[in-house]
C-alpha cells in the first residue's frame, strides 16, 4: 500500500513515525541526547517500542519519573526488585488499560511473552513517590465535550488519580469525524488560571469499525488525522500536521487544537505534559476567538459511539 501522506517540511515539532527511532525504540524522545535537536525542550519525554514475543528492553535509572502504558498486548515490568503484570489490551481502541508508575531513579525491564507495543512516558523529576500499579478499574474514564466535539479521556496520570512529581499523562480517543483538543487552548505561562506545560501528542489511527475497509484496488487503509499548533504570543510556531499511527507532535507553547479526525478514521493520542512551575496542575486558557464553542455543548448530547471498549 502506498500512503497518500504529503512530504512534510522539516520541523522540530513534528516527528513522523520512524523519524525519531533509536536502537530498539521506534520512538525515543526520552533521553537528553535524543532531543537535543528540539530547541528548548526539557520537561517531557516519550519512548515507544514494538516487542517481539519473549523480547525484553531495559531502561537504566535516571533522574526522571516514568509511567509504563501498554498500547497493544500484555507486559511484565520489573522495577525496584518486584515484578508487575500489566494485562494491557488488544489495541488502544479497546478502552483503558492498567499502567505502572515507576517513581524516580528506578531501572526497569519490560518484557512480553506474546509481543506487543508499549509506551514509556517520562519527565525529569526529583521527589520520590511509590511505585504504583493502577488496575484498569482504577482508571477514570471521562467523556468530554458533546456532539462532534465528543471524545473519551483516560485520566490515569492526572493529579487527581496519580501521586507523582512533575508529569501529567492521559490518553484521548476521538470517533471518526469528530474534533478533539478543541477549542484551541494553551498552557505556556505561569499566570492566574494557567500553568506552563510542554506537551507531547503521540498518535495512533484506525479505520472506524462501522466503515468498510478499503480494498487494495482502492488504495488500502490509510487512516489519518490532523493536528494544529499556532502562536499565542511573539514566539513563532506554525504546525498543521497530517498525522498517522506512530507520529508525534510536540507543543512547546502556543495555541494547540483541534486534533481532527476525518470521517472513516478513529483517532487515539497519548498526552505527556510537564513544566517548570511549582504546581502539578493542568490549567489552560482558551483561544478567545473559539472558547465560546463550549457553551454550545449544553444543548447537545455526547456522541453515542462513545465509550470505546472491548
Amino acid at each position: 500500500m502506498t500512503s497518500s501522506r504529503p512530504e512534510a517540511p522539516a520541523s522540530p515539532w513534528f516527528h513522523p513515525a520512524g523519524s525519531a527511532a533509536r536502537g530498539d525504540w521506534m520512538l525515543d524522545l526520552g533521553t537528553p541526547d535524543s532531543i537535543t535537536e528540539v530547541p528548548g525542550w526539557q520537561h517531557t519525554g516519550l519512548r515507544v517500542a514494538d516487542l517481539s514475543p519473549g523480547q525484553t528492553l531495559t531502561l537504566d535509572a535516571q533522574e526522571e519519573e516514568r509511567i509504563v502504558v501498554p498500547l497493544t498486548g500484555s507486559f511484565t515490568v520489573e522495577v525496584a526488585g518486584a515484578s508487575y503484570e500489566l494485562a494491557g489490551r488488544p489495541s488502544v481502541f479497546h478502552g483503558p488499560t492498567d499502567v505502572l508508575y515507576t517513581g524516580v531513579r528506578q531501572a526497569l525491564t519490560i518484557g512480553s511473552a506474546q509481543g506487543g507495543r508499549v509506551a514509556v512516558a517520562s519527565a525529569p523529576a526529583a521527589a520520590e513517590h511509590p511505585v504504583r500499579h493502577l488496575s484498569v478499574q482504577e482508571v477514570p474514564l471521562e467523556l468530554r465535550g458533546a456532539g462532534v466535539c465528543s471524545r473519551q479521556v483516560h485520566n490515569f496520570g492526572t493529579p487527581a488519580t496519580l501521586e507523582a512529581d512533575r508529569f501529567i499523562v492521559c490518553e484521548v480517543l476521538t470517533p471518526a469525524g469528530n474534533w478533539s483538543s478543541y477549542p484551541p487552548h494553551k498552557h505556556d505561562e505561569e499566570a492566574e488560571g494557567e500553568t506552563a506545560l510542554e506537551e507531547i501528542y503521540y498518535f495512533e489511527m484506525q479505520t472506524a469499525k462501522d466503515m468498510p475497509v478499503p480494498t487494495p484496488e482502492e488504495g488500502g487503509p490509510d487512516a489519518m488525522g490532523y493536528q494544529r499548533v499556532y502562536a499565542s504570543d511573539e514566539r513563532e510556531i506554525d504546525v498543521t500536521a497530517e498525522v498517522r499511527s506512530g507520529d508525534v507532535v510536540l507543543v512547546p507553547y502556543g495555541w494547540h487544537g483541534p486534533a481532527m479526525t476525518p470521517p472513516g478514521h478513529d483517532m487515539y493520542y497519548l498526552n505527556v505534559m510537564a513544566g517548570p512551575g511549582p504546581v502539578r496542575e493542568w490549567l489552560i486558557s482558551d483561544d478567545p476567538h473559539h472558547g465560546w464553542i463550549r457553551r454550545t455543548w449544553e444543548r447537545q448530547d455526547i456522541d453515542p459511539r462513545l465509550p470505546f471498549s472491548g
